[in-house]
């Protein structure tokens, strides 16, 4: 049985004419009795009663009807799918990201993605920034929002910057430095420093140690953490200072400054990045979508 005699049986059942629905078939008047004739032969039922003047339904032909209306939507919705599918409007989609950086837009759109592309199911996950790198190099995540701290650390990804944030020197607001508007690197030298562990970060780590040692010293590393928010309550209980990127801000609360640093134009940015190997036909209808989101103004970055 095949799809195109449930299709010229369906249309011969709406007729009960065999030429008006060659007509709507366009084709030959015998092709559609010669389909018929076979489908008939395949289930072993005669589904149509004829003679020179009238063609009716047999009672199995009417039940058989409506399962053959039933079938052929289930064709037609099955190709639809798959087409979207291909395209990739069906499907899933697995988001990785660092929770500060996005704050302000990834709701957004993440809200509009959803609303456009229903069928596309989307995992969000929030790591630190080691383990981002490691899951969108296994394949674990599609797209990824994170830091970019050396552009050969990324060789593998194509990647688009968002926006860029300058190093900020965040404080106890009763620090002494924390009057000041502005703040020195050479202000640091003898500073106890709080850090995210290593692990948790090795590119920001690297980078942050590569840009100190630039200016001629390195830092007097006081207290590590594994994670971010625990960096800044440590700096709260006046246990160090910690040089982060600006939008780590978003963890600060009114006890904590953070100031520029004077002497430096380093940033880091924000990028959002992919495999280049992925082949996940919804990466660039994502991709598209955050263009959108941006260029609209419907976030601020």
């Amino acid at each position: 049985m095949e799809i195109r005699q449930l299709r010229y049986f369906v249309s011969v059942a709406e007729h009960l004419n065999f030429t008006e629905a060659a007509k709507q078939l366009f084709v030959a008047q015998p092709a559609v009795s010669q389909q018929i004739a076979s489908l008939e032969k395949a289930i072993g039922l005669k589904l149509f009663l004829r003679d020179k003047h009238s063609v009716q339904l047999t009672p199995a032909g009417r039940v058989f009807l409506n399962d053959a209306i039933e079938m052929l939507n289930r064709s037609d919705e099955a190709v639809k799918r798959a087409r979207k599918a291909a395209m990739g409007e069906v499907g899933q989609l697995s988001i990785g990201f660092l929770n500060a950086p996005v704050k302000n837009f990834l709701p957004v759109l993440v809200k509009e993605f959803r609303r456009k592309y229903t069928h596309i199911q989307i995992g969000l996950n929030h790591y630190q920034t080691g383990q981002i790198a490691e899951k969108l190099r296994n394949a674990e995540v599609d797209i990824a929002f994170t830091m970019s701290f050396r552009p050969q650390d990324i060789a593998e990804w194509q990647h688009k910057t968002l926006f860029s944030q300058p190093y900020c020197v965040f404080m106890n607001q009763d620090h002494p430095l924390a009057s000041k508007d502005h703040i020195s690197i050479y202000d640091l030298v003898e500073e106890p420093f709080v850090m995210l562990e290593r692990k948790e970060s090795p590119q920001g780590y690297d980078h942050l140690f590569t840009l100190l040692a630039n200016h001629g010293f390195l830092p007097n590393i006081a207290i590590q953490a594994e994670r971010i928010e625990t960096v800044l309550m440590f700096v709260e209980a006046g246990l160090g200072i910690a040089v982060l990127p600006r939008h780590l801000q978003v963890y600060a609360n009114h006890t904590l400054r953070y100031l520029e640093i004077e002497e430096w134009d380093h940033t880091v940015d924000i990028i959002v990045a992919w495999k280049l190997a992925n082949t996940n036909p919804s990466i660039p209808l994502f991709l598209d979508e955050l263009d959108s989101i941006i260029i609209g103004n419907k976030c601020c970055l």
